[in-house]
């Protein structure tokens, strides 16, 4: 069975980085759309970003030109990339895979209980 697993989370002061990874094990080599998703406290989950099976991206507004997510060779590993770090950006980041030809847009306006794999998540804590 296909599980995915966080790692990279932790605390930094603002304009700091972190590289968050999500190890998909189990992967058989099928298309799919990973995407991380983020939840703050008190408030609702957020799509972040997304890449799709032809390595397109797609970002929130909020997070343009700060965090980048990639994948590695073997489509095994989701990064996301996190730059210049503000105290909004603390919470909860959660990877996700959806098995197919998603748009990495799609990917991301579709819900993260919409996604076939989800992670348990990685906390993220931004000090001003």
């Amino acid at each position: 069975e296909v599980t995915l697993t966080e790692s990279g989370g932790g605390s930094v002061q603002a304009g700091g980085s972190l590289r968050l990874s999500c190890s998909i094990s189990e992967y058989n080599y099928s298309p799919y759309c990973g995407a991380w998703f983020r939840q703050a406290p008190g408030k609702e989950v957020e799509g972040v970003a997304a890449i799709d099976s032809s390595g397109n991206t797609t970002y929130v507004d909020s997070v343009k030109g700060r965090f980048t997510v990639s994948q590695d060779n073997a489509k095994s590993i989701l990064y996301l990339e996190m730059n210049n770090l503000n105290p909004e950006d603390t919470a909860t980041y959660y990877c996700a895979v959806a098995l197919g030809h998603l748009s990495a847009t799609y990917g991301l306006l579709i819900g993260l209980n919409e996604h076939h794999y989800r992670g348990q998540g990685t906390h993220v804590t931004v000090s001003p």
